[in-house]
């Protein structure tokens, strides 16, 4: 079979992957496990800002370890891994299915390339998370902020490493300020398709998405900027990941009152992702 056989055969079966029911359902599976995570993270978010954060990072590594400690968490981590690949791989098909407009010129190649950027970017997100959640459920789970300035630090280890921290800063920073734009104007209404929907589901969800939405972005914007110092100062341990985020919230005025809102913003994120997977996007 020609290369070109073999690629197309591939994309055929990325298009019957993206619109199977079945992968459908394992990816509302993986929406409400990603929900899941997010209030786990907003509760210790809270317990750092009123009582000293147990001694769990709050970031995603914190959730899946306090979820390990439940009498159903280990069964519960493989559910939630299985609906995280299977988001990965509805992502992966979704920029497959965009191939085809890369051939085209100007805008409809343009907004080609920006979705499947973004898909594939959400993609490693999942992927990641799924392994993070595989680690926990057979009890080998550690510290993502650890694994993060370990990784940073081979990073600036490299020629021009610094710069690549930077970039990954800017990106950052550059998704946290989406997130906001997507709250402020409501865009994130895009994800959702609410046409079966009663009007107090819509004005419910619309409200926890412009709550959700900047809460995130002003959360991943505060990681961006460890990066950035990191970078600036040469100094790997300042990437400190979500956790670090946190942590740099509490350590403002008013901290425990802002990190409590950011919490509360990451629980209504959390139930707009319940709301994806109760409405999902039609495409």
């Amino acid at each position: 079979m020609s290369a070109q056989g073999t690629t197309s055969e591939a994309a055929y079966t990325a298009d019957r992957a993206g619109d199977s029911e079945s992968l459908e359902n394992l990816a509302r599976i993986g929406l409400l496990a990603y929900g899941l995570v997010h209030l786990l993270v907003a509760w210790l978010a809270l317990q750092l800002a009123w009582g000293g954060g147990g001694g769990r990072e709050a970031d995603q590594s914190g959730a899946m370890a306090t979820l390990a400690q439940t009498p159903v968490g280990k069964p519960l981590l493989w559910v939630v891994a299985v609906g995280l690949i299977a988001l990965a791989v509805w992502q992966a098909a979704e920029a497959l299915q965009w191939r085809g407009s890369l051939r085209a010129g100007g805008r409809q190649k343009k907004k080609a390339l920006q979705k499947i950027g973004k898909s594939v970017a959400k993609a490693v997100v999942y992927a990641a998370l799924a392994i993070s959640a595989i680690r926990f459920a057979v009890g080998s789970g550690n510290s993502s902020s650890q694994q993060q300035q370990q990784g940073t630090a081979g990073v600036l280890s490299w020629p021009g490493g610094r710069f690549l921290v930077g970039i990954a800063a800017v990106v950052l920073l550059c998704v946290g300020g989406v997130h906001v734009y997507k709250g402020v104007k409501k865009t994130f209404l895009k994800q959702i398709d609410l046409a079966d929907a009663p009007p107090s589901a819509t004005r419910f969800i619309t409200r926890v998405g412009q709550v959700g939405f900047p809460a995130k972005g002003i959360a991943l914007a505060a990681v961006g900027g460890l990066f950035g110092y990191a970078a600036i100062t040469f100094d790997p341990s300042k990437a400190r990941g979500l956790d670090g985020a946190m942590r740099t919230i509490l350590d403002a005025p008013f901290g425990e009152w802002l990190l409590t809102l950011v919490a509360v913003g990451i629980v209504a994120f959390g139930v707009f992702l319940f709301a994806r997977a109760r409405y999902p996007e039609r495409t």
